[in-house]
């Protein structure tokens, strides 16, 4: 077993110099390609490396540790994630920021790492509409999910905003001063909903990869272009379809044109 982790630690360190990165440059980005890339070996091994390495504080900013790439396996019933949405959508009983996270999850494919460490620039409020940016392009929310995210902007309630100075910057501010919430607290109260963030992240990428070219899901999602092409083709999107269904959008005013509404 010490063998394969050291060989799992070896491989991940050769795939990072063979794309001119190390430990401490690494983004989210470049390890999100990293179990997508079949050149990759020992991938299980690797991710318990990078969680060493993580919390040894040798990687940049707050990497998830890679998970064995299974490709679509284990996808949630579409039906089940739709259940889910609209009792997020609608149900006023449960908080806001749950809310809004969860829909993040199975709407927006983001993971509970990426959700934790969201900032209140990512969300930009004007009198007209909420957009959201995830990757380089902003994402114009629709209702009801605007009504959430100008909620959770106006009210974030950490446990440890209580009396603090200035408000927090975090999204979703944690129990620790300056923290946002932690990854593991995220996904329990997310648990709590009936969500499951990895299998649901894994049914909206797929569902997504299916409706909408690779770059464009890259440009708005913030996840790396191989990741996303390796989606597309597992899920057997088609740029040709996508094409034929914008021709027959109505346009939408300029000030539009540098969004988009996945």
């Amino acid at each position: 077993m010490i063998r394969r982790l050291a060989r799992g630690a070896i491989a991940f360190l050769d795939w990072l110099d063979a794309h001119d990165l190390t430990l401490s440059s690494c983004q989210q980005a470049d390890l999100d390609r990293w179990p997508a890339d079949e050149r990759a070996v020992y991938r299980e091994e690797a991710g318990r490396f990078i969680r060493w390495a993580r919390g040894s504080k040798l990687t940049a900013g707050y990497l998830a540790a890679a998970p064995r790439w299974n490709g679509p396996a284990q996808l949630l019933d579409h039906q089940d994630r739709w259940d889910i949405a609209r009792r997020l959508l609608h149900d006023d009983n449960l908080k806001p920021e749950d809310r809004l996270a969860g829909l993040f999850v199975l709407l927006y494919a983001q993971g509970t790492t990426a959700i934790s460490r969201m900032t209140i620039s990512q969300i930009r409020v004007s009198e007209h509409d909420v957009r959201l940016r995830l990757g380089r392009a902003p994402i114009q929310l629709p209702e009801p999910v605007t009504g959430l995210a100008r909620a959770v902007l106006a009210n974030r309630k950490g446990h440890a905003t209580i009396g603090a100075a200035e408000p927090s910057h975090w999204l979703f501010p944690g129990g620790q001063p300056g923290r946002p919430v932690s990854t593991a607290r995220l996904t329990q109260r997310l648990g709590d909903l009936g969500i499951r963030p990895g299998q649901a992240r894994s049914t909206a990428l797929f569902q997504l990869a299916a409706e909408i070219p690779a770059a464009i899901l890259a440009r708005t999602l913030g996840i790396h272009t191989d990741v996303a092409v390796t989606w597309q083709r597992l899920s057997g999107g088609d740029w040709t379809n996508y094409a034929a269904d914008v021709s027959r959008r109505t346009p939408h005013p300029a000030r539009h044109s540098d969004s988009s509404n996945i």
